[in-house]
């Protein structure tokens, strides 16, 4: 935890930040309605960026730290922050993880999922499935007045359960005005790390689950994340604000 301030949301703010979620739950949602195999990483790349810029935002992750792309786009045993390609075709049976983001009005929302190019293997459905519901799982312990590493606990509990690993390199994070907030939101149990959530307060969660070992390596482009040994990983995230009565799902759409 750096000296930084989790910043409080009022009620203008969190207005900003649910058409920012909006935009980018909708434009998840396009982009899985549209992977067949033999498409592009890049040709997903301009959907989604032509999908944001046309809802009145900007792509948050385009330029963000150097990154060249709007979107996320990793494949089988990449983990996350793969660079979208146009020498990169998808391939029936490929497990694909999105990770994007959108900036409305100077407040971000960011999200992330994890879809099968075609049929996919029954291994990767499976370790799909636990990854949505690891994150749904630590979801449901936000709320007022509750430590967030109830979190972590949570999600490593329902992961480990089903026989998977938790990624430990990469957690999550507040966000706001800005992409990366505090307070971090790890995935996992830190003996003697706390922070207690209040209302007003917002994070994305976003558990990372591997078939394998924990492990990860970074890629010799400075950005892939991969499985150390190679195994499938799989992504899902949400921006969450704190409610007095709970939560809210700022990146979920119907």
């Amino acid at each position: 935890m750096s000296n930084r301030i989790a910043i409080r949301k009022d009620g203008f703010e969190l207005d900003l930040m649910r058409r920012a979620g909006k935009i980018v739950g909708e434009g998840l949602q396009l982009l899985r309605s549209r992977v067949r195999a033999g498409m592009t990483t890049l040709d997903l790349d301009a959907i989604f960026e032509k999908h944001v810029r046309d809802a009145g935002a900007v792509p948050t992750f385009k330029g963000y730290r150097g990154f060249p792309a709007s979107l996320c786009v990793s494949i089988n045993e990449e983990i996350v922050h793969g660079i979208p390609s146009a020498s990169r075709a998808l391939k029936e049976g490929d497990l694909l993880k999105l990770d994007a983001g959108a900036t409305y009005k100077g407040y971000v929302g960011d999200s992330a999922v994890t879809v099968g190019v075609g049929a996919i293997s029954a291994k990767a459905r499976k370790l799909l499935d636990a990854t949505r519901e690891a994150l749904m799982a630590g979801i449901a312990e936000v709320g007022p007045g509750r430590g967030i590493s109830r979190i972590g606990r949570a999600v490593q509990t329902y992961a480990e359960k089903r026989g998977f690993s938790v990624v430990e390199d990469y957690v999550g994070h507040g966000i706001g005005k800005d992409l990366h907030e505090e307070p971090q939101v790890p995935n996992y149990v830190i003996p003697g790390f706390e922070f207690v959530l209040q209302t007003g307060h917002c994070v994305a969660i976003e558990p990372m689950l591997n078939e394998g070992g924990k492990q990860t390596r970074r890629l010799d482009d400075d950005w892939t994340v991969v499985t150390r040994d190679g195994s499938l990983s799989a992504h899902f995230e949400h921006t969450v604000a704190v409610t007095k009565d709970g939560y809210e799902i700022l990146t979920l759409v119907s």
